[in-house]
């Protein structure tokens, strides 16, 4: 099963590295959420799959699950929404502003 995620992980790295690399701003926007989404399975995988109970203190449970994986995962989503959030409204102002979303347009590149 971790095997799987890591390769899940590795395919939403390489392909967020493809949308950051294109000229559009949405796609730069989608590629760090994709970039987002591979850490938070990174994370996942490198916290290990663990079986157990809640870890709450009771007699009688020999395992216990461990927390800090997705305590770790928790806050990053939260951060990457709001990342996300800005960088959306970033580009969404960029183009209205300057009537195109195509970087090398932004930069004044407009011979190429």
């Amino acid at each position: 099963m971790e095997y799987i995620i890591s390769i899940l992980a590795g395919i939403l790295f390489a392909t967020a590295i493809y949308n950051l690399l294109q000229k559009q701003l949405l796609r730069l926007v989608i590629g760090s959420l994709l970039l987002s989404h591979g850490a938070h399975l990174f994370i996942l995988t490198m916290g290990e799959l663990k079986r157990g109970s809640p870890p709450i203190l009771t007699d009688g449970v020999e395992e216990y699950a461990d927390p800090l994986p997705q305590a770790l995962i928790l806050t990053s989503i939260v951060i990457s929404f709001g990342i996300t959030s800005l960088l959306l409204v970033l580009a969404y102002r960029t183009a209205n502003e300057n009537n195109t979303d195509n970087m090398e347009q932004l930069r004044g590149n407009e011979n190429e």
